[in-house]
C-alpha cells in the first residue's frame, strides 16, 4: 500500500494474477461481491470481468471517500480508466455507526485486528446504517463506454474484495473516513461512554447510601421475575411463520470456466442443491402439525447419507463417486438406493445389516410368524388370508425365506417386516415395511 499524502486516500499496488482461487474469503468480502453480482444488469459482464481480474490486468487500486480508480488492461494491451462510486455516509449515519462500535468493546478489539463483526453490521443495518453496499449501491464509470458495469469495472470490483479481506478499513475510507480519522472517533467516544458511566456509578452509590440512612430500598432494584414479566407485558405476540416456499430455493451456478484449484464443480453443485432440497424438507417437516410430538430421528451415518444423495444425484459420474466412497459397486449402490426408497435408513439397514435377533427379539419374531398364518377362530392354519396352508419357511438370523417361491421377509431391529423377491441370484428390496410377516410377504408386488 503506498500513502498519497492525503489521509483520505490510499493507493493498493497491484495485485498478481489469482488463478483458480475465490475472490473473497470473509464475510464482508462476499457480500461485497454478492452486491455486484446483485447490481450487474448483465452477469456474464460479471463473468468476464472475475477472469479479467484473475489474469492480474488490474493495475495500482486507488481507494477515497466515495469512489474506487484503476487501470484495467484488455488481453490487446489497450488501458482503460476506471472507476467505481460508492455512497458515502451522512454525518448522522457516521454518528450512529461510531456510537454503536464505541458502546462494545468488542467490536473495538475486532476492528484493531482487522475484522468486521457480523453483530456490527447488523446492529448499524438495524439503526438505519448500511456498512456494506447492497443492490444499486456501485455506480460503475469506464471509458471503454459502457453505461453499465462492464469486465473493467466488474474486474476492479473483484481486486477490491481481495483488498477488503485484508483490510475492512478500505470499505469504511468508501464510506467517508481514514483509519486514523475513524480510530480518534471510536477513542474518543469510548472515553466519554467511560465517563458516563463512571458518573452513573457514583450517583447510585449516592442513592444507596442515603436509601440505607433513611430505612428504604433505593437502589436495591426489583426481582428479576417481576422484571421479566413487566418487559414481556409490553411485547407485541409473534408473528405468525411464514408460508412453507413452493419449491427448495435454487443454490447459484459456479463459475466453471477456471477449475479452482482441483475443485469438482458439478459435485460441488450438486452438493449445494441436495442440500437446499433436504433443508426444504427438513422445513416441511418442522411446520408440520404434531411435529413437536414426534421423537427426532437418529442423525445419519456417512454411509447412510452417501445413499440419501446418490437417490437424488442424477449425474452417472457422482453416484459412482459416492459409491465408491463408501466402498460399494454401482450395483450394490443401485440396491441400497432401491432398499432407502421403500424405507430410509431403517429399508437400508435391511438390505445390509444381517443379524442376530437376541432370545427376546426371536421369541417375539416366532410368535408374529405363528400367528400371521393362523386362523383365529380355528386355529387352522389359512395360509396369506387366501385359503391355503401356511407357507413353508426357513429361517437364518433375521430372515425368513419362503421354500420355492423366492421370496423373503426380513425383520429389522426396529420390529417391522421387510419384504424382498429373488431376482437373478440377488435378494432385491420389493416394498415397504410391514406391522407384520403376513402383510410384509403379501405387498411383495412379484408375489
Amino acid at each position: 500500500m503506498n500513502d498519497t499524502g492525503d489521509p483520505y486516500e490510499k493507493t493498493f499496488a497491484a495485485l498478481p494474477p489469482a488463478p483458480g482461487r475465490g475472490f473473497a474469503r470473509t464475510w464482508w468480502g462476499h457480500a461485497w461481491l454478492r452486491a455486484l453480482e446483485d447490481s450487474a444488469l448483465d452477469g456474464e459482464q460479471v463473468r468476464q470481468g472475475r477472469r479479467v481480474a484473475r489474469s492480474g490486468a488490474v493495475g495500482a487500486v486507488s481507494v477515497r471517500p466515495g469512489g474506487l480508480t484503476a487501470v484495467v488492461r484488455d488481453r490487446d494491451g489497450t488501458a482503460h480508466r476506471t472507476d467505481v462510486l460508492v455512497q458515502e455516509f451522512s454525518q448522522a449515519e457516521w454518528d450512529r455507526l461510531l456510537g454503536l462500535a464505541a458502546a462494545e468493546a468488542g467490536y473495538i478489539a475486532a476492528l484493531l485486528d482487522r475484522e468486521v463483526p457480523p453483530e456490527l453490521a447488523q446492529d448499524a443495518s438495524a439503526a438505519g446504517v448500511e456498512l456494506l453496499p447492497g443492490v444499486g449501491d456501485f455506480d460503475p464509470r469506464c471509458d471503454c463506454g459502457e453505461w453499465d458495469h462492464c469486465p473493467h469495472t466488474a474486474a476492479l470490483c473483484h481486486q477490491v474484495a481481495r483488498l477488503l479481506d485484508r483490510d475492512p478499513f478500505v470499505l469504511l475510507l468508501l464510506r467517508g473516513r481514514g483509519e486514523r480519522q475513524l480510530l480518534d472517533g471510536l477513542e474518543a467516544r469510548s472515553a466519554a461512554n467511560a465517563q458516563a458511566q463512571a458518573r452513573n456509578q457514583a450517583g447510585t452509590g449516592a442513592q444507596t447510601r442515603a436509601g440505607g440512612a433513611h430505612g428504604t430500598a433505593a437502589g436495591a432494584g426489583v426481582p428479576a421475575e417481576r422484571a421479566y414479566a413487566a418487559a414481556r407485558a409490553g411485547l407485541p405476540p409473534l408473528p405468525p411463520l411464514p408460508d412453507l416456499p413452493r419449491a427448495p430455493g435454487q443454490p447459484p451456478a459456479l463459475d466453471t470456466e477456471d477449475e479452482p484449484g482441483g475443485l469438482d464443480v458439478d459435485a460441488v453443485e450438486f452438493l449445494a442443491q441436495a442440500a437446499a432440497a433436504e433443508a426444504f424438507r427438513l422445513l416441511a417437516e418442522a411446520v408440520a402439525p404434531g411435529h413437536a410430538d414426534r421423537p427426532a430421528p437418529a442423525p445419519l451415518t456417512e454411509a447412510e447419507d452417501a445413499v440419501r444423495l446418490t437417490r437424488e444425484a442424477g449425474d452417472v459420474r457422482v453416484r459412482s463417486r459416492l459409491a465408491a466412497a463408501t466402498g460399494r459397486s454401482r450395483a450394490e449402490m443401485e440396491l441400497a438406493v432401491l432398499a432407502w426408497g421403500f424405507g430410509g435408513a431403517p429399508g437400508l439397514a435391511a438390505l445390509e445389516d444381517d443379524w442376530t435377533p437376541d432370545r427376546a427379539a426371536l421369541a417375539r419374531a416366532r410368535a408374529a410368524v405363528a400367528a400371521a398364518w393362523t386362523d383365529a377362530e380355528t386355529g387352522v392354519g389359512t395360509g396369506d388370508g387366501a385359503g391355503e396352508d401356511a407357507p413353508v419357511l426357513r429361517r437364518v438370523r433375521a430372515r425368513w425365506t419362503r421354500a420355492g417361491a423366492g421370496r423373503q421377509i426380513r425383520l429389522g431391529r426396529e420390529g417391522r417386516w421387510w419384504p424382498y423377491r429373488r431376482e437373478e441370484g440377488r435378494w432385491i428390496p420389493s416394498g415397504p415395511s410391514a406391522p407384520d410377516p403376513a402383510s410384509a410377504m403379501e405387498a411383495d408386488p412379484a408375489g
